[in-house]
């Protein structure tokens, strides 16, 4: 008798096929949702500085911002906030939603914020999460070109031979170079007047009248006066030699061992940004960061292009937090 095939046979191979099938698709599903940031961002990204428009950092941030763009495939947009001490620009981004689609930069200054500021709206350990360092630079101690004071020697001698006669011209009380200007003078044991200004111009102005004796600024905001021989770089604040001024000792190397002075500047997120956002950004800002091109223009800018973890920029800002409350504090500067 001849046996036909049990439709039953087929019935049940197709259905384990299809569940077979099923099960592998769910496996895959399930290993791509935790990479949400595949997708990601799939819309333009807002970035917002805390400064104006044309200032070192609001062009280190749009040139960053265009590298992104093309990396990542959407427009990244850089929102101008100034003023307040950067609590304006913090407090926009905190209000928009943690969904990695707004961002901030923070800065040195944010670090100083904290103990400037009576009541700081934000915390920024615990409002924000690091995404990367942008830049790094170094802060120039300079003298008239010209003049006896040649180097850290000679300055440290004739603030000790004549104790708070040298004058130290710096922007605005509570400034980076402010303090760094107060971090100098305790760290190296010596009395001088510090003379603030309202702008860079005018302290370079004072410099070159001998109404101030040293300034202590950015590389950029001097560049063209150190070029064309009218200022002296003497130091600079960090504690090896910058790109910029190689042939330029530390302070640390002339002598002034605890002084030590690196600003920065840096992308965060508002806390509770999807994981998988941060790790995007990370990962294209690793590339970017190490781009010839980008460390060039950055360089051209006074800054150094810099990439590091969130570990190593939680601890950078929490020791800068540290450093500046207890400047701000030695030196009995009012809360604002």
């Amino acid at each position: 008798m001849t046996r036909f095939p049990d439709p039953r046979r087929g019935f049940r191979r197709n259905s384990m096929r299809a569940i077979l099938g099923a099960a592998l698709f769910a496996g895959l599903v399930s290993s791509v949702a935790p990479g949400l940031a595949q997708n990601y961002p799939t819309r333009p990204v807002r970035i917002i500085v805390p400064f104006g428009a044309g200032g070192v950092a609001d062009i280190t941030a749009r040139i960053v911002a265009d590298k992104l763009g093309e990396r990542l495939g959407q427009r990244f947009i850089v929102e101008n906030q100034p003023g307040a001490g950067g609590v304006t620009a913090a407090r926009s981004a905190l209000s928009a939603p943690a969904d990695g689609y707004t961002l901030a930069l923070l800065t040195n200054g944010t670090a100083i914020s904290v103990s400037l500021f009576k009541a700081l709206p934000f915390d920024p350990l615990k409002d924000f999460v690091p995404i990367s360092t942008l830049g790094t630079f170094d802060f120039v101690l300079a003298t008239r070109a010209g003049a006896e004071l040649k180097d850290v020697a000679s300055v440290l001698k004739a603030a000790r031979e004549k104790p708070g006669a040298l004058n130290v011209g710096t922007v605005n009380v509570g400034s980076s170079q402010n303090l760094s200007a107060q971090l100098f003078k305790s760290s190296a044991g010596i009395d001088f007047a510090i003379v603030p200004y309202r702008g860079t111009p005018e302290v370079i102005v004072a410099l070159l009248r001998d109404d101030v004796q040293l300034m202590i600024d950015t590389y950029a905001a001097m560049k063209s006066q150190l070029a064309e021989n009218q200022l002296r770089a003497i130091a600079t604040s960090g504690p090896k030699r910058s790109e910029l001024t190689p042939n330029v000792p530390t302070a640390q190397e002339a002598g002034v061992r605890d002084f030590d002075v690196t600003s920065w500047n840096a992308l965060f997120a508002p806390a509770g940004t999807p994981p998988e956002a941060v790790e995007t950004l990370q990962r294209a800002l690793r590339i970017i960061l190490a781009d010839a091109e980008v460390k060039k223009r950055m360089l051209e800018l006074g800054i150094e292009a810099r990439f590091t973890t969130q570990a190593e920029l939680t601890a950078r800002l929490r020791e800068d937090i540290q450093k500046w409350a207890q400047v701000i504090a030695r030196a009995n500067i009012p809360k604002q």
